[in-house]
């Protein structure tokens, strides 16, 4: 299948061949009949990518931000480096898609194959939606009508915010096309519409849907046309659906309104209020977000949960239905803003036109059949490459997961290894491809089975979502292969004890076969100082973590037990496992202790302390903190025994305090041991070497996290 991109280095735009994603049981697969190119939305996502690093970050000062700080505790290496990754990841366009379903899962009953719906899924020839971001498109609706449903939705949304009562007036402050779109929604409400916009063309446009219009050249003019055409009593509400940095329009907005009138941002402006305009007239001041109720919520959106519709009349997916049916019965007509039509092919065409032609409106993409589509679950990316694991001393990976951390610091890592890169993994396909041509996987995937079931590949590596890990490790180790799981190796104790059935198992038929979870701060160089100055120390050791680890919303995955398993498994395990190392002595005890705060969810537990016992009369303390500032550095461990001390801080600096011999290291940037835990693992597989993490201690440390969990959730 073929799916658009966009760099956002630089602005291009480009297409690639992806397998074709997995359907789970809340998605709907779709074959693409046309999509929309929304002009306002990805034209500004294009400029953004053409512009220079001092012209992105002063379009995004927030960002500025979060990188000063990052500068302060990781170092300008690091950050430069965390910036050119995100940066290198292209990112799919389009949002508005109208095609005939494919292929449903388990829980989806409202539409059924064959149906032509409408989605917010992207400019690909087949894509995959939440079932709540779906609606079927009626018979009389033609494909490119059916095109403008989510951006008319966004209008909608705006319109219902606006709350327009019949015989009212309203002012659209741009007319591109949602503008155009919104225009036609008020006056299908009974309100008689002004259309402001610079382009004579589109108000001639705006006029053929019943608006009156006012070209704002003659911005000073606004006002005493506002006011006539409110009959002197000033607009009841006002829509800006224009994109531009000035705040002029909300300014503007604020002058013809009535007294306690309603202003509603669509668009994107500048957002200097003036108090003494809106503090006069009681104005109401709201920005509409997206196409309604359930946008951004991941519950709505990825897990399948409706909101009830006697509490929530307008979701998403029901305002798809109601511009639908406007369609249907020609309340709303999209079909005169079409500007363009372009094949699929041509996309690079149809960007170019976002920026060339003097004022495109609806481009629409057209795609090819169903018959000719490709459905393959797996594409070649580097087919000059031949890789096979016959060889005894050949590591060859099959890699599940291309996320974030995946793409920014796994593969990377993995890449500079003499491991041959085989096959990646990831549910949608596109991150497979991405990555996976960047860093020259032979094939991109988006089925495990292309993994488990290949001979060639004798090392697994995983690094998707918690809630998947324990099955992929036991999958992995039931084939006898090799495995590395990132952190947490289980979620539950009925998962570890499973991991250790599985493990047995395979060490029988593969006596040397590796299972590593990826605890890499035990192979950051200072660490590695660390432990060989306390080696020579007999005496039981105290150890003080201090895990600034910054604050992450309820709705995180991470925060879900059920799939993140909670920042205390998913993230304090290694600090947890780094203490086990250090002190080389079994863990005896673990009590854990959170803070309680009213206006923090019963099961967030991520302002927490851990107290640590060890059998040799060691005893430590992990303060897992979300509550503290950015500004401070993340991870402070420090060491006291024997009348002497060490300290990390932030994995950049190690300082000795008593230590003959010693006093401290500086590292040019943040080094947390990702690349050599990575090459030490391959290395001891090609040198069918020992485990370099026991799995005993993977156990016990994976057991005692656990443990301190499950106490944090009884408390």
């Amino acid at each position: 299948m073929k799916q658009v991109l966009q760099d956002l280095k630089n602005g291009d735009t480009f297409l690639v061949n992806t397998p074709l994603p997995i359907v789970n049981k809340n998605d709907v697969l779709i074959s693409t009949h046309k999509s929309l190119i929304s002009v306002g939305t990805e034209k500004m996502l294009v400029n953004f990518g053409k512009a220079n690093l001092v012209e992105k970050a002063l379009q995004q000062p927030d960002k500025v931000k979060m990188v000063i700080d990052k500068i302060r505790t990781d170092g300008v290496l690091s950050t430069v480096s965390a910036l050119n990754s995100k940066l290198s990841q292209p990112i799919p366009l389009g949002y508005s898609n109208v095609g005939r379903v494919i292929d449903i899962g388990s829980n989806v009953t409202h539409v059924s194959i064959g149906d032509r719906v409408v989605s917010n899924g992207s400019h690909a020839d087949i894509v995959r939606v939440n079932k709540n971001l779906c609606a079927k498109v009626p018979k009389n609706v033609t494909d490119q009508q059916a095109a403008f449903t989510v951006p008319a939705s966004i209008g909608l949304q705006g319109v219902r915010l606006a709350a327009p009562t019949l015989g009212e007036c309203f002012v659209v402050i741009g007319a591109g096309l949602i503008g155009l779109l919104t225009i036609q929604l008020l006056i299908a409400n009974g309100c008689r519409v002004l259309a402001v916009d610079f382009d004579e063309d589109k108000l001639k446009l705006a006029a053929k849907f019943g608006a009156e219009s006012f070209n704002a050249n003659n911005s000073e003019e606004l006002i005493s046309t506002a006011l006539r055409f409110s009959r002197s009593n000033g607009v009841d509400g006002v829509i800006i659906t224009a994109s531009t940095t000035s705040s002029d329009p909300i300014s503007q907005a604020a002058n013809i309104s009535r007294k306690r009138g309603r202003i509603i941002l669509v668009g994107v402006t500048g957002l200097t209020l003036n108090r003494a305009e809106f503090y006069e007239k009681e104005l109401t001041f709201q920005v509409s977000c997206s196409y309604g109720p359930g946008r951004y919520d991941s519950s709505y959106e990825v897990d399948g949960n409706d909101y009830p519709i006697g509490f929530v009349r307008w979701t998403e997916q029901r305002n798809f239905e109601a511009i639908l049916d406007m369609i249907a019965t020609n309340k709303v007509d999209p079909s005169p803003i079409v500007s363009h039509s372009f094949k699929l092919d041509e996309v690079v065409k149809a960007y170019d036109t976002l920026t060339t032609s003097p004022a495109p409106l609806g481009v629409i993409l057209e795609y090819q059949s169903k018959k000719e589509l490709e459905t393959k679950t797996k594409v070649e990316i580097t087919p000059s490459k031949i890789l096979s694991s016959e060889s005894c001393d050949n590591v060859t990976i099959g890699l599940i997961g291309a996320g974030n951390y995946s793409s920014r610091v796994f593969i990377p890592a993995l890449a500079k290894t003499p491991a041959l890169l085989h096959t990646l993994v990831s549910s949608g396909g596109t991150n497979s491809v991405i990555h996976g041509k960047k860093f020259g996987f032979n094939l991109a995937s988006t089925s495990v089975d292309d993994i488990f079931d290949e001979a060639d590949i004798n090392t697994v590596a995983i690094t998707t979502r918690h809630n998947s890990h324990a099955n992929f490790v036991i999958q992995s180790l039931n084939s006898g292969k090799h495995t590395f799981v990132e952190k947490p190796l289980a979620l539950t104790h009925t998962e570890l004890e499973d991991i250790k059935k599985a493990y047995e198992a395979a060490k029988i038929k593969v006596p040397h076969l590796q299972l590593m979870v990826g605890f890499n701060r035990r192979f950051s160089p200072l660490v590695v100082k660390m432990k060989s100055l306390l080696e020579n120390v007999n005496a039981p050791k105290s150890f003080i973590f201090t895990v600034n680890s910054g604050s992450l919303p309820p709705s995180h995955w991470t925060q879900d037990i059920q799939v993140g398993g909670g920042r205390i498994i998913g993230e304090a395990c290694h600090f947890v496992d780094l203490m086990r190392h250090l002190s080389s002595s079994k863990i005896t005890s673990v009590q854990a202790t959170k803070m309680y705060d009213s206006s923090i969810p019963s099961y967030i537990e991520d302002v927490a302390t851990l107290n640590i016992t060890f059998a040799d009369g060691s005893f430590g303390s992990i303060h897992y903190l979300a509550n503290g500032s950015s500004s401070y550095p993340k991870e402070r461990l420090e060491v006291f025994t024997s009348g002497k001390i060490l300290q990390i801080d932030n994995f950049r600096k190690l300082k000795g305090y008593g230590w003959k011999g010693f006093k401290s290291t500086t590292l040019w940037k943040q080094n947390k041991g990702h690349n050599e835990c990575i090459s030490s693992f391959i290395t001891s597989i090609k040198a069918n070497k020992a485990a370099l993490i026991p799995f005993d201690e993977l156990y016990e440390v994976s057991k005692f996290t656990i443990d301190a969990a499950a106490q944090l959730r009884d408390k």
